[in-house]
């Protein structure tokens, strides 16, 4: 016995029956105002990363402190985005959980190395 759409009471494909076990069967609405800002705020750290990444990998190919610098800087901003969607996104999975406390390690890390390499290139 298959599962049934909720709101057109037709049966659903494979792949929507089983979202619908993993989830126990439950639909989530997303308020149509949270959307905007949660999409938003996902593009901006995606750009944010790309340019935040660039900035890291020229700095130490170069090895700049101030390109460094302003990577490390945009990390404090992608950590702020990061505990955003850990912590104040509208749903917040295990999922979220699991992936945003990796990625604040790595940025951790990360920051670390920096701070590291900008004090190598400094002295």
């Amino acid at each position: 016995m298959g599962f049934v759409d909720c709101w057109t009471q037709t049966p659903c494909s494979k792949p929507r029956r089983q979202l619908a076990q993993t989830t126990g069967g439950q639909a989530f609405s997303y308020p149509e105002d949270f959307l905007s800002v949660d999409l938003t705020l996902l593009a901006i750290m995606a750009i944010a990363e790309v340019l935040r990444l660039y900035l890291g990998v020229r700095g130490n190919l170069t090895e700049e402190e101030g390109l460094l610098g302003l990577s490390l800087v945009m990390t404090v901003g992608s950590v702020f985005l990061a505990v955003y969607f850990l912590v104040w996104q509208t749903y917040v999975l295990k999922t979220d959980i699991i992936l945003n406390t990796v990625l604040l390690l790595l940025y951790g890390m990360e920051s670390i190395l920096k701070v590291s390499a900008i004090a190598a290139f400094i002295s």
